[in-house]
This record gives C-alpha cells, structure tokens and sequence, in this order.
C-alpha cells in the first residue's frame, strides 16, 4: 500500500485537486482523452479494477500508467515501458522570471508546435488547464516553456520542459523551472518531476538546480485486449 502521495501520484491528483478532471469506474480514474493520457489504478489493483480500467478505455486501445510497477494480467500486451525517475525539491533557487510570461488556451498552437518538435513527453489540447504554464518569447515566438502537469496533495509536479532547439544552451529551461517552482512553493507546496532514467543530461540539470532523486519508477502502457481472463468481453459483467 502506498505510504506517500507520491508513490501513486496519478491517483492522488484525481482523487484530490484534480478530482474534478477524474473519470471514473469504479476505483479507476483517468484524465479526459484530451487533457492528459494517464490513468490511475489503486494501489492494490485486483481482477476487478483491471476489468474496470478495460471498460473505461475500451478493448484494443492503450492504457498508459503513470508509476505503475506492478505486473498486468494476462492477455495484456504492453505497448511501451521505460524505466523512469522521480526527483524532488530538496533546496531549489526558485524564482520569479522576469522574462516569463504566462500561457493559457490562445497559446495551444504554438505550444503544441514546440512540443511535437522538441518531444518533452505528453502534452495535449486541454493540458494547459492542469496548471501553470510559463512560456519565454523571442522576436513573438515562444522559444521556451514549463508548466504543472499531476497534483496530488501538497505536491505539484514541473512538465512539458523544453527549448527551441535554436535557442538551447542559453539557460531558459532551468529559468523557467525555478519560475514555475516559485509558484508552486508560494502555494504552500513542493516541486517534484520526473524524466526518463536514462535521459542523464536532464538529471543532472535537474539535480544541479536542486532536485534529488527520491525513487525510481515506470512509465507504462498496456493493449486492453478484447476478453478477459475469466473470458469475460471488455465492458460486460
């Protein structure tokens, strides 16, 4: 069972400050298709929460996890798996930028453009109402951007981190971290991020900034299939 907000961080944010993004069935929820792809099990997820998560996605299409460990049923394809870290605030120089500017809808386009050509990891139509978005602008363009993706309790999380790959090398990711931490910690609450284990250029980044290692994790998708283990269809019983 989990101990800390953290450990299943998906869960806590639809069941907490997110709950009113939350659709669910019975112990699983997830994010609207369009504001984030992740869904989120119990921490003791049995037969019929996975047969619960099947209805809710559907048969044939993909389920991603965010922090899941655990093994999935039988008859589960797993599409995509990489291991994965969590790294917390642990004595960040957070700050206000000058520079920054907040983002919100109107912004979406270019945001999504920045994201398809520099690949931060999930950002979708609707993710800028997660939280806080700060964007750095060049000559009109934005060149820059970071914002707040999960939210559960007393924590937010810093994502969707990424430069312009012509501007890279002049500081504007590790600005806008400290900016969006600002913010968060004038909430009341902790910064904390996740990133690929093996993306060791960011983890340094982030580790230099004030960031710790706090565990280690997995960032997981698995094909519902078509009929249960207990030859059930998806969706029925």
């Amino acid at each position: 069972m989990s101990t800390h907000p953290l450990d299943n961080p998906a869960l806590g944010s639809l069941t907490g400050p997110h709950a009113h993004f939350a659709e669910r069935r019975g112990r699983v929820l997830r994010y609207p298709v369009d504001v984030s792809p992740w869904l989120a099990l119990p921490d003791d997820p049995g037969p019929d929460d996975w047969a619960d998560l099947a209805a809710l996605v559907g048969p044939g299409s993909e389920a991603p996890l965010a922090g899941y460990t655990g093994r999935t049923p039988q008859g589960w394809e797993v599409t995509f798996s990489i291991e994965g870290v969590q790294l917390v605030d642990d004595g960040l120089a957070a700050a206000p930028d000058p520079e920054a500017v907040r983002l919100g809808p109107a912004d979406v386009p270019e945001m999504l453009d920045l994201v398809e050509r520099t690949q931060p990891g999930p950002f979708l139509p609707r993710t800028v109402e997660l939280g806080t978005y700060l964007g750095i602008r060049r000559e009109g363009a934005l060149v820059a951007m970071a914002g707040e993706r999960l939210h559960p309790p007393g924590w937010t999380e810093i994502s969707a981190v990424c430069t312009d790959p012509a501007h890279r090398g002049e500081g504007l990711a590790s600005r806008l971290i400290l900016a969006v931490a600002h913010g968060i910690r004038e909430r009341g609450e902790t910064p904390f991020l996740h990133t690929g284990a093996g993306n060791t250029n960011a983890i340094r980044l982030y580790e230099s900034l004030g960031f710790r290692l706090r565990r280690t994790t997995r960032f997981l998708a698995a094909r519902v299939p078509e009929h249960l283990d207990d030859g059930r269809a998806v969706g029925v019983g």
